[in-house]
């Protein structure tokens, strides 16, 4: 009897301790107090690292506010000139981004526009005059630069990557409060119809951007920067004022760059020009294909288009071997193209639709 005993109680006492665990890890609720800090999801670790890159901007400009009324004597004017016209200063602020060791900034052009004086405030503490570097109004971007030594530099991300529902942090300088995040996701890209600027293309995104968060960084959930802050959308709008409708946009970081770089080496930004002027067409098809398709409606005389070979009327299927699927972003990447650059192009010519392939060297854009 006692070896039956025996041969039943070790299996038992196994079966309980095992039950006992499923319990404690799967079925009884945790104790209070328990520590879940493996478990809980937190940015801090991007936030810490983009947060040194980016800074508060604050500007200055003198203003014109009229005549003092008591001086519209024309004797008085005689003597005084110009003297007796009020001046004020008006100030405002915004965020920017330090893109290289040497104190690179990009910002917005908006921030900075007319500016007499840019003060730039890092996260540290420190603060420096900024000089502006080169601005483009076409993407309302622009470059400042400071002088100041263990500056860091962000990490940049492919913008051309990002997709809807990534999760993405603003850090900017709302209201003046300072360094502040918010979060959201990727609500679309590619947006445009805003006529904000000439080659519109931004990220749209709910992470709340607020007045003065302007130029300020849209980073991934790794800290890289995605984007550069530049637009709040409103129903009427009228800025900031309905800035709780949730739709704000970022200008990719890819174009942003690109600019810097034209903007720091050349002091404007060079964009290449084919010379040619297009119709966006659509049918059943292509529709259903998300295709759309490029008619050569006009050509500037003796431009590298015309040149080329290329006739009105012509259908532009491929650039660079690249299938042309949006018109909008095959023009912006014409843009990009460097003058100088030699570009592959395939038409479709005439009723039978005879693909042609041309050669083109890419010009400078014409200003205006």
């Amino acid at each position: 009897m006692k070896e039956f005993l025996s041969s039943l109680f070790w299996p038992t006492l196994t079966g309980i301790l095992a039950a006992a665990i499923i319990l404690d890890q799967w079925v009884l609720p945790e104790p209070l107090g328990r520590d879940r800090s493996q478990v809980r999801t937190s940015y801090s670790d991007a936030v810490a690292l983009a947060t040194p890159s980016v800074v508060n901007i604050y500007t200055a400009k003198l203003v014109d506010s009229g005549r003092n009324q008591r001086l519209n004597d024309p004797l008085l004017r005689r003597f005084l000139g110009n003297s007796g016209r009020r001046q004020r200063i008006e100030r405002s602020l915004g965020s920017g981004v330090i893109l290289t060791a040497e104190g690179h900034i990009i910002t917005n052009n908006h921030v900075i526009a007319d500016a007499d004086a840019i003060q730039v405030l890092l996260h540290d503490g420190r603060s420096a005059t900024a000089t502006a570097i080169g601005s483009d109004p076409a993407t309302d971007l622009a470059v400042l630069q400071i002088q100041l030594p263990g500056l860091t530099p962000i990490t940049l991300a492919n913008s051309d990557d990002a997709q809807v529902g990534d999760v993405v942090l603003a850090i900017g300088n709302p209201y003046g409060f300072g360094h502040s995040v918010s979060q959201g996701i990727i609500s679309g890209l590619s947006r445009y119809g805003l006529q904000a600027s000439d080659y519109e293309d931004y990220i749209q995104t709910d992470a709340s951007v607020l007045l003065g968060s302007s130029g300020g960084a849209l980073i991934d959930a790794s800290g890289k920067l995605l984007g550069i802050n530049t637009l709040i959308y409103t129903a009427n709008g009228e800025g900031a004022d309905n800035a709780a409708i949730g739709i704000n946009l970022a200008t990719p970081v890819n174009l942003a760059q690109f600019v810097m770089q034209d903007l720091v080496n050349y002091g404007t930004v060079v964009r290449g020009w084919l010379g040619v002027s297009v119709e966006l067409l659509q049918s059943p098809e292509t529709i259903a294909q998300q295709q759309q398709v490029l008619l050569v409606s006009g050509l500037a005389e003796d431009g590298p288009a015309a040149r080329a070979g290329l006739q009105v009327g012509d259908v532009i299927s491929a650039i660079n071997g690249n299938t042309v699927n949006d018109g909008r972003i095959t023009m912006h990447q014409i843009a990009r193209f460097r003058p100088g650059e030699i570009v592959d192009i395939e038409v479709a010519r005439g009723r039978e639709q005879e693909m042609i392939p041309l050669q083109a060297v890419v010009g400078t854009r014409p200003e205006g």
